[in-house]
């Protein structure tokens, strides 16, 4: 039997010596569940247009979703902003995969919330396409500066996780400020559809709390934090942490494609 209910999971970047698919494996292999929803950036076909990293652990992944829906298991894929091409082929099926550009869910408790990646509600996407791909670029750098970190760290003996991103986004003023204009945006949108919430992903910011009276839910990210939310049985919704204590350090594409501040006063200059 199904362990959970759901699974949201986002931003796991296959393709991309980032993406910590051996965590993700472990976490899918705990956590059954009668549906899975993909919510954004599964594939990164932005990074993979420079250069492709696909290792035998994220063909693993590929294979033990389609498995999970070839055997009944409902699997939603929600395009993201780093696999957007796929949103030309929402509202059809692949591989027992459905693929659609937003999804309204109803919790085994009655809540109805919105499921959409998010880079909707990211004025710097939408319209400033060239920063969010600069940012892009700016994070492949910083994927291998926190590889040598995290060797430095081992060598001085210096034991449990430590995220670049995530001292990035607590330090620097506007990269938070991105964050809550983001969830704002998000919970505001979801309010206009008369719904209880939203689950989003997109910031690589795992959350979950209440914004004047709806839930903001955020998936997190399969690059930083290894986070996702599951739904139990009774329609409870949990964030889990998978193996936060020894993870690798990485950093992710979205905080330097929205909190670099140089590039963002240029644009709002």
């Amino acid at each position: 039997m199904p362990n959970v209910r759901s699974l949201f999971l986002s931003d796991i970047h296959l393709g991309t010596r980032a993406c910590q698919a051996d965590r993700l494996l472990d976490f899918l292999r705990e956590y059954p569940a009668e549906q899975t929803f993909l919510i954004g950036d599964i594939v990164d076909f932005w990074a993979m247009s420079r250069s492709i990293c696909w290792t035998p652990a994220q063909n693993t992944v590929v294979q033990k979703l389609l498995r999970r829906a070839r055997h009944g298991e409902r699997v939603v894929f929600i395009p993201g902003n780093h696999d957007e091409v796929l949103r030309e082929y929402c509202g059809t099926v692949f591989g027992d995969i459905e693929v659609a550009d937003e999804v309204v869910h109803q919790t085994a408790d009655g809540k109805r919330y919105l499921l959409i990646h998010g880079d909707q509600f990211d004025q710097v996407t939408r319209h400033h396409r060239w920063v969010a791909v600069l940012g892009d670029k700016a994070y492949d750098l910083l994927v291998r500066i926190n590889h040598w970190l995290s060797w430095v760290r081992r060598k001085l003996g210096r034991a449990g996780y430590w995220s670049l991103a995530g001292f990035a986004k607590r330090k620097v003023k506007k990269a938070l400020n991105f964050i809550f204009d983001f969830e704002e945006s998000a919970v505001h949108h979801a309010r206009e559809r008369g719904l209880d919430g939203v689950i989003c992903g997109h910031i690589h910011w795992a959350a979950m709390r209440e914004i004047d009276g709806l839930h903001y839910i955020n998936c997190g990210d399969w690059v930083d934090s290894c986070t996702a939310i599951v739904e139990h049985m009774d329609g409870r919704l949990e964030l889990v942490a998978w193996g936060a204590g020894d993870v690798m350090p990485r950093a992710p594409a979205e905080v330097f494609s929205h909190a670099t501040e140089a590039v963002k006063e240029t644009v709002e200059a």
